[in-house]
């Protein structure tokens, strides 16, 4: 495990956008490419040279700027597979990443293909005010403890929706899941290491702290934990939550680790309810099967209970509870071994009237049968038991690597459809009384079930479903609908491909039409409402380096990323870049911006950002503004730049 301090010292090398490898520690030697090749062939090369499954090829990898390939191999979704390195050693793989086996070249990143670190220069705020709240904030990656992703008071109007305009900009380098927080005049966010504290009116930045890795969301909430009463909590790569006074940036305590496994990671965000944060616990077991040199599998997903005043563990429940077994040698002569998986790849659910917490799990990894994978599962919030859980796909036993002509070392005797839960549970309010838990799924299925017991009372496909399809990172709930985005990035690549006579290696068979678009559902009845597809629009990705070997330069026009909605209007952004808003009864158009068709200039100092795929966590609406990531480099890898723009979007851009 590697030390926020450590992560920091590696970064400011790289931070002034400069490869410098001269430029380490004195302590430090000097990084070697012929060390770094011989690394990256040892613990690398079995997924990314060829390319297996999602992984980015070594060409793609050599695109991306050293700062985030150092970030990936010291805490990021690397760092396992680079576990026991030294600084020099990490150092000497992103060396050899960058510049090639042969000498270096002198020609600039650009001219090279490569993707240039990007430099930013913060525009201090004059003064910085007390945070007060106000009836339109957002103040959890959900809005609210239920993740309805619903903001009943966004400080506009429908009728507003068509004016939107983006006021400002930010670029966030080398950001995975960034969402903003917004309180008031305060707007948090997490940044390629970096956590910011900007006003929400000009991106001005308030304060800045350093070396705080995460992939998601944090938490803002009133506690007496803080010197302002104000607390900011985020769960970091490292594997522990951290608690920061929001109003000045200052850690004032951390958690122990929270998971051992060297596999292990946190990508969901916390959720507060009462004095305990809960946050989920996934896995990076999934690649690494895809070395014969890793015996798969015995990750178990788990939610841990944190006390949001010391920091301290209250409770961790595995979430997979079926005793382990040995299976079969894989190609290595490795035991291996399992259950393994149902990791929690989103937000939980918190249901203080019940006094619950719930959790959406993803597959299994191996053949020997479990029950918590692909499942919704209902624990305490006191002691952590496990209330109820309801699997809604047996059998979904999968690894990466294995979709191939030629299987992977550790794939499973049948191979699953992998159909991950990735998007958080949502409980609504039912009209006339009770309540219903909401759930979607990579199946392309969404789900109605009863809080009280998990009984199923419905299910509705949107779509069709793949590895990398169907609902992936979210849904939102008003008070009449469901609003579930479909996918199909997976499928949409292979119809891509047999267009043009090729086969992905990765889908040797078949794989259905791609139906990407947002559903409007009954949450009572599971009646679809209004569906409209994903429409094919213009898209260029404007100084994209793309991760995508496949289609460099190609768009896509899947909605995996969440929605979020308000009064009249639902938002939902795409992978080819633009950002839409539909009316929320009719699903009748109301906006479209493609945040691809320009650069920009940002409030920290770069001035010709360019925008990109939207992705993963969706957009917050807060004090009479809209605030949207473009540029997301997601699973499917594609359209992202790295350097990623926050978009604030307000009518006429006031």
């Amino acid at each position: 495990m590697r030390s926020v301090v450590r992560l920091a010292s590696l970064l400011a090398v790289l931070g002034a956008g400069v490869l410098d490898f001269g430029s380490l520690s004195a302590s430090a030697q000097v990084p070697s490419q012929a060390e770094g090749e011989a690394l990256f062939k040892q613990r690398c090369a079995s997924c990314h040279e060829p390319a297996q499954d999602r992984a980015p090829s070594r060409g793609a990898l050599s695109a991306r700027p050293a700062s985030e390939l150092t970030e990936a191999l010291s805490e990021g979704v690397m760092a396992a597979m680079a576990e026991g390195l030294s600084e020099t050693q990490i150092q000497s793989v992103v060396r050899f990443l960058i510049e090639g086996p042969e000498a270096p070249s002198k020609e600039t990143a650009s001219a090279r293909g490569r993707r240039a670190q990007v430099t930013t220069v913060d525009a201090p705020c004059a003064s910085n005010p007390p945070i007060i709240p106000s009836s339109s904030d957002w103040t959890t990656v959900g809005r609210d403890g239920a993740n309805t992703r619903y903001q009943p008071n966004p400080g506009f109007s429908a009728a507003d929706a068509s004016r939107l305009k983006v006021k400002w900009s930010f670029s966030i380098a080398n950001s995975r899941n960034a969402q903003p927080i917004v309180i008031g005049d305060w707007l948090w966010i997490l940044s390629g290491g970096r956590m910011y504290a900007l006003d929400p009116g000009s991106g001005c930045v308030r304060f800045r702290v350093d070396g705080v890795s995460a992939r998601n969301t944090p938490v803002v909430l009133r506690s007496s934990a803080s010197a302002s009463g104000w607390l900011l909590v985020v769960g970091r790569n490292n594997k522990v939550m951290s608690g920061f006074d929001a109003a000045t940036g200052k850690e004032i305590w951390s958690s122990e680790v929270l998971d051992t496994h060297a596999m292990s990671a946190i990508t969901g965000s916390p959720v507060v309810s009462g004095d305990l944060a809960f946050v989920g616990i996934t896995s990076r077991e999934e690649p690494a099967s895809q070395s014969a040199s890793y015996a798969c599998c015995t990750f178990r997903g788990s939610l841990v209970a944190v006390d949001i005043r010391t920091g301290a563990v209250k409770w961790k429940t595995y979430v997979l509870t079926e005793p382990s077994v040995l299976l079969g040698k894989n190609a290595g002569g490795l035991q291996m071994q399992g259950p393994a998986g149902a990791a929690i790849w989103s937000a939980p659910t918190v249901d203080p009237r019940r006094g619950l917490v719930y959790v959406a799990t993803g597959d299994s990894y191996t053949e020997a049968a479990t029950r918590a994978a692909d499942a919704i599962i209902a624990i305490e919030m006191e002691t952590g038991r496990i209330r109820w859980n309801t699997q809604v796909t047996e059998d979904d036993n999968y690894v990466m690597g294995c979709t191939g002509a030629t299987p992977g070392p550790n794939c499973p005797d049948e191979l699953g459809p992998d159909y991950d839960f990735g998007a958080s549970p949502v409980l609504v309010d039912a009209p006339g009384g009770g309540q219903i838990l909401l759930s979607g799924q990579k199946s392309g299925i969404a789900y109605g079930m009863d809080p009280d017991t998990g009984r199923l009372l419905w299910q509705r496909k949107v779509g069709a479903g793949s590895v990398l399809g169907g609902i992936e990172w979210g849904i939102a709930a008003d008070p009449t609908y469901l609003f579930t985005p479909n996918s199909d990035i997976a499928n949409l690549w292979y119809a891509h491909a047999s267009s043009r006579g090729e086969i992905i290696p990765d889908f040797i068979h078949p794989q259905p039409p791609g139906k990407p678009g947002l559903t409007a559902i009954d949450p009572v009845t599971g009646e679809i409402a209004w569906h409209v597809p994903a429409p094919v629009a213009p898209c260029e990705f404007r100084g994209d380096r793309t991760l995508s070997d496949r289609f460099p330069g190609v768009c896509f026009n899947a909605m995996s990323a969440a929605p979020a909605a308000m009064p009249g209007v639902v938002f939902q952004g795409s992978m080819d870049g633009w950002f839409r808003a539909y009316d929320s009864r009719s699903g009748r158009l109301l906006f479209e911006d493609s945040t691809t068709s320009r650069t920009y200039a940002t409030a920290n100092g770069v001035a010709d950002q360019p925008g990109g795929s939207i992705d993963g966590n969706g957009p917050t609406i807060a004090g009479g503004r809209v605030f949207v990531v473009s540029g997301f480099d997601g699973a499917a890898s594609t359209g992202g730049n790295g350097t990623n723009v926050l978009l604030a979007y307000s009518p006429e851009g006031r």
